[in-house]
């Protein structure tokens, strides 16, 4: 009898230390001006995409589902920021928190004729940015900085998006 109590309160110890650490992670978002975690993803088209990737260049990361409504509004305004300022520096990466895989992820883009690259986003780099609900888009700026974070969906927000890409454009 007395092992299994002593099993019990060890699993309960540990039970209750993952609970204690687990917020401080998920609170770890990164805040405006701070530096962007690091990431690696392969892209739906087999490409190996990191934040080096982007230096130098406008990034907007965009953390969405194929079943959020509010996220299936916000890619096509993505889509034409993509068309309308790639030239000029700015560079969009959607990051899929879908569970069903890739298929499903390359399916939608097709459907809604993204113009960037799509990832699955995967634990570790959600847990990195904070990521809760969907849809959250960084942008980060020229050298790497959280310069805005975006959380749903409304048009005010997509006209504060353009608003801040034609900003950190202009930046040197």
């Amino acid at each position: 009898m007395r092992p299994v109590v002593s099993l019990i309160r060890t699993a309960l110890v540990i039970l209750a230390a993952s609970f204690l650490l687990a917020p401080e992670r998920l609170d770890a978002a990164p805040r405006i001006g701070q530096s962007s975690p690091n990431f690696k993803v392969v892209s739906t088209s087999g490409q190996t995409i990191s934040q080096e990737n982007y230096r130098g260049h406008v990034l907007i990361l965009d953390f969405f589902a194929t079943w959020c409504q509010p996220c299936r509004l916000t890619i096509p305004h993505l889509v034409e920021m993509n068309r309308k300022y790639g030239k000029q520096g700015l560079h969009v990466l959607g990051l899929s928190v879908d569970e069903d895989g890739e298929r499903v992820v390359a399916a939608f883009a097709g459907e809604f004729r993204v113009n960037y690259p799509l990832a699955l986003a995967g634990d570790v780099m959600t847990a990195d940015f904070g990521v809760r609900s969907v849809p959250i888009m960084y942008m980060i700026d020229k050298k790497g900085k959280i310069a805005e974070v975006y959380r749903g969906y409304s048009n005010e927000m997509t006209r504060a998006l353009e608003s801040s890409i034609k900003r950190l454009l202009a930046e040197q």
